[in-house]
This record gives structure tokens, C-alpha cells and sequence, in this order.
């Protein structure tokens, strides 16, 4: 798909469960498939006095990542507070990184075609993962077995230009975590997980647009098509006159749309502050 009068930018987030024995911080098994609600502690659920112990094999396969994707590894890291209030995060907030990432300004090459891409990294930062809500009709259910599941957030500087280079960069990125064994890569599982932000502007403008995320895609194909979609309904309101609205939406691959999940929040409005 091409757009002759608009530059497509896309940055990933790219979220991947460690292969750890045991959480983040505390002891609950980090396995998948285990009954709901089985894996969980005081620490799990954010119970008062409760508190978390890192699991220093989160931080060996953060450097090892690092190491393979041509980072800079900081020799001062800090965990923060992320303050936002969900139900799958009972403690009222979550605990990753902000200021000080393990991981800083590497890179990661890959095919398109027979051409090579190179992509900026970033950053990559240690967080825990939340629990995992199911929705019918008038309630939600809850299974926090995955809260404290130890995550790395792997995040590309805003240099693809495509859905196709996107979703080759995600298979290049999901080879590379399994190649060096820090990460299984069973998108149907959830252990590697994508958020695409992508903004259109027109050909020869500096200032980037209204930047849109769309959410936890677990496929490369629906990585592809969820862009394509999103890319052609951002020109087709800018040329109707219409503004773009930065906002966090979802892919529905039945209908093959995206659709508004919730307003785009900026870091501020996680009030950051290292955590104890």
C-alpha cells in the first residue's frame, strides 16, 4: 500500500514475558497455563505490607537483551511507580521504569525484501506485567496469575515508515529474544505482545501528526493489516478536514478495524516517582 502524499511514521513498543522460574518480585511461578488465580501472594496482590524482592535473573536477561540489540547498558537503573488505577493491577499502580531504563540507544537491523532496515532502539526497561481481565456482559473477571509476570519493554525510535517493515521488524525482534533464550515468543500465549504508534503527515513536513497507539496485537499479519487500516482512516479524515485525535485504540480482526479504546494518556499523567 502506498500513499504518494504522506509520510507514514510507526514506532513499536514491544512488550515480551522473561522465561524467569518465578515473578518479578516475589516467588509466585511465572508459568502459563496454570488454574486462575493458582500463581498469586500478598505481594502478587498488593496487600498491605507486602513487599517485592527483584528477581536478579530478570535483570541478567534485561543485559542480555540489551547486549543483542546493541544498547547502551546504564550502570544506574531505578524502578518507578507508575500510578493508574485498573482493576488488574490491584496495588494502584505498576512497577517499571521511566528516567533511568536498563537499556539506551541501540538498534536492530533486519530484512525487507532483499533490503537491509536498521531501526533505532531507544530504550528497553523492566516492568511487571498485569493481571488479565475477561469481560461478560455486566462483569468482569479477573485472573492475576500473570500480575508480577516479569516483563521487558523494548521501545523503537519513530523510523518505520510501513505496516510491512513493522511487522518484519517484530519477527526479526521475536527471533532474536528466542535466539538468545530470554523470551518463548508465543504471541498466541501473550508472551510477546505489540503496541504500534503511528501518525501520517504530509510529504515534506517536519512536525509530526496526532500520534494513535493500537494495543496488545499478537499477530504479524494482524500487525500489517491493523496499520493498514489505521493509516488509511487517518488520511481519509485529514482530507476531509477532519483533526486526529491522539488516543489508544484497538484491532478487532474480524471486522478489520480499529476502534477507540480510551484518550492517549501522556507520561505526566502517570505521575512517575522512583519507587522505594
Amino acid at each position: 500500500m502506498t500513499h504518494k502524499n504522506w509520510d507514514v511514521v510507526i514506532g513499536l513498543e514491544i512488550h515480551a514475558q522473561l522465561k524467569t522460574n518465578s515473578k518479578i518480585f516475589s516467588m509466585d511461578a511465572a508459568r502459563f497455563g496454570a488454574g486462575d488465580n493458582d500463581n498469586i501472594s500478598p505481594t502478587s496482590l498488593g496487600l498491605p505490607g507486602a513487599l517485592p524482592v527483584l528477581n536478579s535473573k530478570v535483570v541478567e536477561y534485561a543485559v542480555r537483551a540489551g547486549v543483542a540489540l546493541n544498547c547502551e547498558i546504564q550502570e544506574e537503573s531505578i524502578f518507578a511507580r507508575k500510578n493508574y488505577f485498573y482493576p488488574d493491577m490491584p496495588k494502584g499502580y505498576q512497577i517499571s521504569q521511566f528516567d533511568k531504563p536498563i537499556c539506551k540507544n541501540g538498534f536492530l537491523e533486519f530484512f525487507v525484501g532483499s533490503e537491509i532496515k536498521k531501526v533505532g532502539i531507544e530504550r528497553i526497561h523492566m516492568e511487571e506485567d498485569a493481571g488479565k481481565s475477561t469481560h461478560s456482559g455486566n462483569f468482569s473477571l479477573i485472573n492475576y496469575n500473570r500480575a508480577g509476570v516479569p516483563l521487558l519493554e523494548i521501545v523503537s525510535l519513530p523510523e518505520i515508515k510501513s505496516p510491512q517493515e513493522a511487522a518484519e521488524y517484530s519477527k526479526m525482534m521475536r527471533q532474536i529474544l528466542r535466539y538468545i533464550n530470554i523470551c518463548d515468543g508465543n504471541l498466541e500465549e501473550g508472551s510477546l505482545r505489540v503496541d504500534c504508534n503511528v501518525s501520517v503527515r504530509p510529504v515534506g513536513e517536519k512536525k509530526l501528526g496526532s500520534k494513535v497507539e493500537i494495543k496488545n496485537i499478537n499477530s504479524f499479519r494482524f500487525i500489517e493489516k491493523a496499520l493498514e487500516y489505521e493509516i488509511q482512516r487517518q488520511i481519509d479524515m485529514l482530507e476531509s478536514g477532519r483533526t486526529i485525535d491522539q488516543e489508544t485504540r484497538l484491532y478487532d480482526s474480524v471486522k478489520n478495524v480499529t476502534t477507540t479504546m480510551r484518550k492517549k494518556e501522556d507520561a505526566h499523567d502517570y505521575r512517575y516517582f522512583p519507587d522505594p
